[in-house]
């Protein structure tokens, strides 16, 4: 059957809460598995190894974010055009835009494998990396950069499939390749001794399995999302489209991250127990986000084929059922992440020094996840509406600029951890409140 006549996958018809909550429940599992890919190269390397190794992967982060997360931008600019595409029932612009997505793959694969395997020593010296953890920060950051074409190609074939109503497959192959990292980390790590470049090979092997696996079943899929390797090419006006909606969404990933690297610059200087604590934190807050990314993805492929439809009524609807369950779902959360913080700090390493910093993070954020929920779920509204430009100004301001000013100002006299800690809240609400309003005038121009 046609998926522009699929029930089960198109997003316009049928019961708005069911199809959203549907299609999101196999996002959140499928991205529960694909957080395991790191999170268990962090436990493993933080108990069969070292805590200056659980130091040098967490090191890493911030970068491996940065460069790969531009590239991420463009793939959701992909998505939007696909999705509103086959919302309005158009086969054909369909399949240019799905072969044009793919080509665009191909080219970040190659030019973020050479930047960061060349480049990863560079940044992670500028970052003022501690020099007890560099050695193997390069290490790991120079194989996972080898096997980035995986990460890419995935995410871009996931990403038409998740354009196109299927979360389902998805979730599927992130079960099977995450099952495959779990037992590659352990016979690399705890078997052959491998090192972190061990936990480097067993994830990028994991992405490559996922990778064939989601082309395999776009190769047998309907005709309009169906890849012909003869097809694969660029075409001029549907690029721009997907760099219209794209690059915003690439360069606001890019400006959140560099002042992220700053931050981690920052907390580099108290030392490796603090990026092992903190970097530990991070892998925690990587779960608890998780029906954050699920309830983003869901609303923008339904806005977005909605707004394709021409069906107001189901997006305002839409919204507020999104945020909803967004909310509910990220501050019981992130309750039960301030409880249970030094139980899970303690899984990573059992360093008291290593449990401190990372519970004094935890602790600090948990309860404010709800502004960090409602910020990302509007960003991703903005995004399905069309209006791909709000969110970059409200985040190049709000969790860059500002950041940034406060860390070149306050950080110089408050040399104090609780500042690395406190900045991501304030910046959080601050947000917050500007998307508020970009919500309030969008809708009194009648686009949603």
């Amino acid at each position: 059957m046609s998926i522009l006549r699929n029930r089960d996958t198109l997003l316009t018809e049928g019961d708005i809460k069911k199809k959203i909550i549907f299609f999101a429940i196999p996002i959140f599992i499928g991205q529960l598995f694909q957080q395991l890919y790191n999170t268990v190269d962090s436990l493993i390397v933080g108990n069969f190894i070292s805590k200056s190794a659980l130091a040098a992967v967490s090191s890493t982060g911030t970068l491996t974010f940065l460069v790969i997360g531009f590239f991420f931008g463009f793939s959701m600019g992909a998505g939007v055009i696909i999705a509103r595409e086959i919302g309005a029932g158009n086969k054909e612009k369909t399949s240019v835009s799905v072969h044009n997505a793919v080509a665009m793959g191909i080219f970040f694969s190659v030019t973020i494998t050479l930047l960061g395997v060349f480049g990863s020593p560079y940044l992670l010296r500028a970052m003022g990396t501690p020099e007890e953890v560099y050695p193997e920060a390069v290490s790991y950051l120079r194989v996972y950069f080898l096997g980035c074409t995986g990460l890419i190609m995935y995410n871009t074939f996931v990403g038409i499939l998740q354009a196109s109503g299927d979360s389902y497959h998805p979730l599927i192959y992130l079960i099977i390749s995450s099952m495959t990292n779990v037992v590659l980390d352990i016979l690399f790590i705890a078997v052959f001794h491998m090192g972190v470049e061990g936990a480097a090979l067993a994830t990028i092997i994991s992405q490559f399995l996922s990778m064939f696996l989601s082309f395999r079943r776009l190769r047998k899929s309907d005709e309009s999302i169906h890849i012909h390797i003869s097809k694969i090419r660029f075409e001029k006006n549907t690029l721009k489209e997907i760099i219209h909606y794209g690059l915003p969404t690439a360069l606001q990933g890019s400006i959140i991250d560099i002042a992220n690297i700053l931050i981690q610059s920052f907390v580099n200087s108290f030392g490796a127990d603090a990026v092992a604590g903190i970097g530990a934190y991070a892998k925690i807050e990587g779960f608890a986000f998780l029906p954050v990314i699920s309830f983003s993805m869901a609303m923008s492929t339904f806005i977005s084929q909605n707004l394709g439809a021409k069906k107001k009524d189901r997006i305002r609807k839409g919204i507020r059922f999104g945020l909803l369950c967004t909310f509910i779902s990220i501050e019981t959360i992130g309750l039960l992440t301030f409880v249970l913080s030094p139980y899970l700090v303690k899984a990573f390493n059992a360093d008291p020094d290593v449990i401190y910093y990372g519970v004094l993070r935890a602790q600090i954020c948990s309860l404010f996840y709800f502004l960090l929920g409602f910020s990302n779920v509007t960003n991703a509204i903005l995004r399905g509406l069309g209006k791909p430009l709000a969110p970059v100004i409200v985040m190049l301001i709000c969790w860059c600029a500002v950041r940034v000013i406060i860390f070149l100002t306050v950080g110089r006299v408050y040399h104090n951890i609780l500042l690395a800690c406190w900045i991501y809240p304030i910046t959080w609400g601050l947000s917050s409140v500007v998307y508020i309003f970009f919500l309030k005038m969008i809708k009194k121009k009648g686009v949603y």
